[in-house]
């Protein structure tokens, strides 16, 4: 078989499959992902502390856990300690977000590394570039927003919030693992 015959064969199957892999995400924010069941998908539109909207995130449930993916832009560069809260409440300096969703057991200890922690509302850090952008994806088996499944329900009675704070989280210190002020907030609903 000839070589530009053989590359055909190989490479054709090969990028139609990762085709349908690739997306492309815009800041305007508008791009949602098609829904699948109620309540599988949820949103936060993020403001900051003066109020203007900085990005979104966008909550996917899986069958193990939640998916959060965040875009935001107009952040202090660096890394940024972000949290699942409480109440759906994001009035300025964020206070009425309340403490970590920590439903299931109220002394559980905050941070991803802590021994006998971490408490639900713990997230692994996101990083802003040079510019204040980020992009990431983060996943939790401890919060959920599917009316079954593993986690704590986020659509509860007073609902919940995203919380980015101004510096990194250490996944150890008490109570928030000198994560610092809220810089940064949004309230959860169902999509």
């Amino acid at each position: 078989m000839r070589p530009a015959r053989l590359a055909a064969l190989f490479f054709l199957p090969l990028a139609t499959a990762l085709a349908g892999c690739i997306s492309v995400t815009s800041n305007d924010y508008s791009d949602r992902p098609e829904r699948a069941a109620p309540g599988a998908f949820g949103e936060a539109t993020l403001v900051n502390a003066d109020g203007a909207r900085i990005g979104r995130a966008v909550l996917t449930q899986g069958t193990t856990g939640l998916l959060i993916r965040i875009e935001a832009e107009g952040l202090p560069p660096g890394w940024h300690g972000v949290h699942i809260h409480a109440t759906g409440q994001c009035e300025t300096p964020f206070t009425t977000a309340g403490a970590h969703v920590n439903h299931g057991d109220p002394q559980a200890p905050h941070g991803l590394l802590s021994a006998g922690g971490p408490d639900d509302g713990d997230l692994p850090n996101i990083f802003a570039d040079a510019g204040g952008r980020v992009n990431a994806e983060l996943f939790t088996t401890r919060a959920r927003i599917a009316s079954e499944g593993p986690g704590q329900w986020l659509w509860d009675s007073d609902g919940s919030s995203l919380v980015i704070h101004a510096n990194a989280d250490d996944h150890t210190s008490q109570p928030i693992g000198g994560a610092g002020a809220r810089i940064a907030c949004g309230v959860m609903a169902a999509g």
